[in-house]
């Protein structure tokens, strides 16, 4: 068993990529750009940049940046949803274990997208985009969050979803479980110790059953 487990948060526990895809396409849209969803996984998945920089002018970046987080903030009100599993799995963890979220999320995006999710409860704490300076791939929100949880990287347990996300947790020198969404499967998740298909496979491989 380990000494805690820190959680990657867009999907991993809420179904949320899908609505950045479609904010990030409407915003360039306006700008008359077609966003493909290869486009959209292989530069802000894969490679955590930023889609808007597909627009022709650098002009117009800021207006398109502040469209396409207004139209995220309002699809996380309206659309985010739990993964399936993801109460049950951290119902049984809850107690056993220190926990905390290591997310890229902006504080108030994540706060808007959980307002009704349930789970803020099972953490520890949390750590968002404002609590680091360095974002994933870099291993420095990993190293945060060990600090702050006084545990030490080798023996702690990162669940990720993406491939930047398994590179930044590895790098830190914490174990990872890779649980790969739909949009990150063409990612290279060599760096994780587990790959799994689903959060229900946790606890049997945490010995849990």
């Amino acid at each position: 068993m380990f000494d805690g487990i820190f959680w990657d948060n867009d999907g991993v526990l809420m179904e949320t990529e899908h609505l950045y895809y479609q904010a990030n396409a409407e915003a360039l849209a306006q700008a008359g750009v077609k966003l493909s969803l290869e486009e959209f996984c292989r530069i802000s998945l894969r490679q955590g940049e930023s889609v808007l920089s597909l627009a022709a002018s650098d002009s117009d970046a800021e207006e398109l940046r502040r469209l396409r987080n207004d139209i995220y903030f309002r699809l996380l009100g309206e659309e985010a949803r739990v993964y399936p599993g993801v109460h049950d799995t951290l119902e049984r963890l809850h107690g056993r274990l220190p926990m905390a979220i290591v997310t890229s999320c902006r504080r108030e995006n994540f706060l808007q997208m959980h307002r009704n999710s349930g789970l803020l409860g099972y953490f520890d704490f949390i750590l968002t985009r404002e609590d680091y300076g360095a974002s994933k791939p870099d291993p420095e929100p990993y190293r945060t969050a060990c600090v702050r949880a006084g545990l030490h990287p080798g023996r702690c347990l990162a669940i990720e979803d993406s491939e930047r996300g398994v590179v930044a947790a590895a790098r830190a020198g914490l174990t990872v479980a890779a649980i790969p969404g739909d949009l990150n499967r063409g990612g290279d998740f060599s760096a994780a110790r587990w790959r799994l298909e689903g959060i229900r496979e946790l606890p049997p491989l945490l010995g849990l059953d």
